[in-house]
């Protein structure tokens, strides 16, 4: 518990520039916009918080509690933007079933509450959508899970479990479309929800085997084949589509050829395919005969 404690002191005020940028870039291009509008002197590249830390989102909320006069101190005296987001950090981070008590002289966290086990939920990574041409943004990581699943859930249960700090969170639902059957209708594709994970700390996803360097492509393809077989299960998968769709089937037969033979061996299918190939290079040559003795009789090309 005290490692897990030890993990949430880094506050939000104290982000790597770099993923102060990224969450500014994964706003909707909407909210860009807008901003960029409000504050025209920021470039695209930049983060849009105050020198404070505060985001515009957040920056609004102070500027809103200080007119209502909810930032007051009991001395009388009005939170600052440091103070206020310090403030805020300090409940994002609470870890729940836990209390500070002093013993001995010593500060302590006790566990209070029942225990929590672990939910019944699967979050699923994937690689982040990369525009073709940009860099892959390492301080976000997208889920999927399910469409019940909430914001704060995602957010507890990565912050409670792996320790993981987020900074921002969007979701949006995958909607399956519907295809006509014989029944009726039905979903082609089972549904899910998109998370957008903004990260404190940077992850980099593992690369795909197609952009990885010749020497690392070998080594990771040669290991799932000794890991999984795959060549060998494509292989069987190829030859159970053959044998249900193929032989054995009903009304099943070898095709034949135009001089009756069948040409169920390698060598037919290839002189068929040589006849073939012939018959359209004479149709060709014929065509073109025609079309040269029309223009010079001057007759109509049909």
């Amino acid at each position: 518990m005290q490692a897990l404690q030890k993990s949430f002191r880094r506050l939000y005020s104290s982000l790597p520039d770099a993923a102060a940028s990224a969450r500014t870039a994964s706003t909707p291009r909407a909210v860009r916009l807008r901003r960029l509008r409000k504050r025209p002197e920021l470039v695209a590249a930049d983060s849009d918080a105050t020198p404070s830390g505060l985001t515009p989102t957040e920056f609004a909320r102070y500027q809103r509690g200080l007119a209502k006069g909810e930032l007051v101190t009991p001395d009388g005296k009005e939170l600052s933007e440091s103070e206020w987001l310090a403030k805020l950090n300090d409940r994002r981070t609470r870890i729940r079933g836990t209390k500070t008590v002093q013993k001995d002289g010593t500060t302590q966290t006790q566990v209070v509450g029942r225990k929590v086990y672990l939910p019944n939920l699967i979050f699923r990574m994937v690689r982040n959508f990369t525009p073709p041409g940009k860099p892959y943004n390492p301080y976000e990581a997208t889920f999927r899970v399910s469409q019940s699943v909430t914001k704060t859930d995602i957010r507890s249960y990565l912050t409670t479990i792996y320790g993981v700090q987020t900074t921002y969170i969007r979701t949006d639902n995958y909607l399956s479309p519907y295809s006509r059957t014989f029944t009726g209708w039905a979903k082609k594709r089972k549904e899910y929800k998109r998370a957008v994970v903004g990260l404190v700390e940077p992850f980099y996803y593992p690369q795909a085997i197609e952009d990885m360097p010749r020497v690392e492509r070998e080594k990771r393809e040669k290991w799932l084949e000794d890991s999984f077989h795959t060549k060998r299960i494509k292989e069987m998968r190829t030859w159970e589509l053959l044998r249900m769709t193929k032989k054995g089937s009903k009304n099943w037969h070898w095709k034949k050829g135009e001089d009756g033979h069948h040409t169920a061996q390698r060598g037919k299918i290839l002189a068929a395919v040589a006849a073939q190939r012939a018959k359209r290079e004479q149709f060709l040559l014929e065509t073109k005969e025609r079309m040269t003795q029309c223009r010079v009789t001057g007759e109509a090309i049909v």
